[in-house]
């Protein structure tokens, strides 16, 4: 169902209104966990982690949702840790879940809709809470990172006997190319340059209909495999997802599950064997726009 175009003075007071309630939900979260507090651990810090810090570290993890100075408009803060949640706190998290969609399928909305607002309402909105703005202001935080706005707070749905957590550092997105926008991307650099230049001839040398695979590799993430105490529902005894946010897991003992401590930094070398069903060629068609062939 498509919605009729609002004007942008609209747009912008929803947005400013989602925001709002992204932030208090936020808050509650941290508040629900100070006034009954439960075991949680942090990645990288000594255990066990004293209630007063636990509630300072997630504040902080559920409200950051700035740039720093210098960071890449495409990279992500992660905080990692797990959190002992009883009911409260798991509902708690789910309203400030559903606080984040409101506020992503709205962004989504509007890029499609009124793509100008976004600047403006990345400089907008931090003023709307001036105790943060200030606070972070001074440490370089004075713009709005939508997508660490948006994105989910991770939730285990039942009971959890254990945690493993590791690093995955072979993710990469693919991207299919025609011949022709292959050609329009390399038109786009410096055609004069020599290696340009020996690119463009390559790509002449190949039929135009064959598909060609932009490779994006992506930045090294946490992920965690969880095992439940039960089977689900559906049957499942286990499940994997990425972790950028802080893991709450269902604990009416306010206990942890038992959780593995993954090296401090990402290894530096790819660590899963290639895969014998790899569809791409090993060396890159296109350097230049990291672009493969498929065998």
């Amino acid at each position: 169902m498509s919605h009729p175009p609002r004007p942008e003075y609209r747009l912008l007071a929803e947005l400013e209104a989602a925001f709002d309630t992204l932030v208090e939900r936020g808050e509650a979260v941290a508040t629900t966990f100070r006034q009954d507090p439960a075991a949680c651990w942090i990645f990288g810090e000594p255990e066990p982690v004293g209630a007063e810090r636990a509630a300072e570290w997630l504040r902080h993890a559920l409200l950051d949702v700035w740039y720093q100075d210098g960071q890449d408009g495409r990279a992500t803060r992660a905080h990692i840790g797990l959190v002992a949640a009883n009911e409260p706190l798991m509902e708690a998290v789910a309203e400030a879940n559903a606080a984040k969609a409101a506020l992503g399928a709205l962004l989504a909305r509007i890029r499609e809709d009124a793509p100008t607002l976004i600047p403006e309402a990345k400089a907008v909105l931090p003023f709307r809470h001036p105790e943060l703005h200030d606070h972070l202001r001074g440490q370089g935080l004075a713009r709005l990172h939508l997508k660490q706005c948006w994105r989910h707070i991770p939730v285990a749905e039942a009971p959890v006997a254990r945690v493993r957590l590791a690093w995955y550092t072979s993710g990469r997105s693919i991207k299919r190319l025609t011949v022709r926008e292959a050609e329009q991307k390399l038109l786009k650099l410096d055609s004069d340059a020599a290696h340009v230049r020996i690119q463009l001839r390559r790509l002449a040398g190949i039929p135009d209909g064959e598909p060609l695979a932009q490779v994006q590799r992506q930045a090294p993430l946490m992920r965690a495999n969880l095992f439940y105490r039960e089977p689900l529902e559906d049957g499942r005894t286990r499940r994997a997802m990425n972790v950028a946010l802080p893991l709450f897991v269902p604990a009416p003992d306010g206990r942890l599950p038992d959780h593995n401590l993954p090296p401090p930094t990402p290894p530096d070398a790819r660590t899963r064997a290639r895969r014998r069903d790899e569809k791409l060629e090993d060396e890159p068609f296109l350097p230049s726009l990291r672009v493969y062939r498929y065998r």
